[in-house]
């Protein structure tokens, strides 16, 4: 048949069509911050959110900020990964 798409390619046409793909993947990468960092970082982690294509992660723990950070460029290329898409372009640790 052609022409034809699968439901999973419409709606994702659909939502890049309509400038939804950058947010829905921003959130992919909010939800998958315990998965992917693990037990710990998940407990010392207060906050998470992206804005503009910048992670931002608040911590309680300020060894933990000074080890994030000094691999930050590492956590862009792991979320982007995560994502099948370039999402992430820095990460701020507060």
């Amino acid at each position: 048949m052609k022409g034809t798409q699968s439901i999973g390619q419409a709606i994702m046409d659909f939502l890049r069509e309509n400038q939804l793909e950058q947010p829905l993947l921003e959130r992919k990468v909010v939800t998958l911050w315990a998965e992917l960092m693990g037990p710990t970082v998940a407990g010392l982690t207060r906050s998470v959110d992206v804005q503009n294509g910048v992670l931002k992660v608040k911590l309680s723990s300020s060894a933990l900020r000074q080890q994030l950070f000094e691999c930050r460029f590492e956590l862009v290329k792991k979320f982007n990964e995560a994502v099948g898409a370039t999402v992430i372009r820095d990460v701020r640790l507060s």
